[in-house]
């Protein structure tokens, strides 16, 4: 194994990862992995596929992400880990595939209609 490219998305996010042998260094946009995601769940949420497999400190992670927020940002990289774990060993699929982590979420913002503030709210109706 040399190094294994993947991509993952989640909502306007896309993440391509690449994993290679090492000590468990996560890098995303250049930044460490606690610099880029300051809040706690966000950092758990991301290494969730490499906690659960067992695997946490012998893949080095380059990331790269953009667009979306940090909520789709984190679960488009986690994502793409997942599939690059299961490309390392078939053994992993089943326990990321039971958490639902190989799974597109295809859930998309619905766009604003004209003639109304947001996507289906209205003005409030006024009889008279």
């Amino acid at each position: 194994m040399e190094m294994i490219n993947k991509i993952g998305r989640r909502k306007a996010a896309v993440a391509r990862i690449y994993v290679k042998k090492g000590t468990g260094k996560v890098e995303i946009n250049g930044k460490e992995l606690a610099q880029y995601f300051p809040m706690l769940d966000t950092q758990t949420k991301v290494m969730d596929p490499l906690t659960i497999t067992g695997l946490a400190n012998e893949f080095d992670i380059k990331v790269n992400v953009a667009g979306g927020g940090f909520k789709g940002q984190a679960e488009a990289i986690r994502m793409a880990i997942s599939r690059a774990l299961v490309e390392v060993d078939e053994n992993n699929k089943k326990p990321l595939k039971e958490r639902k982590f190989l799974t597109r979420d295809s859930r998309e913002v619905e766009r604003k209609k004209f003639g109304k503030p947001k996507a289906r709210k209205s003005f409030q109706f006024s009889k008279r």
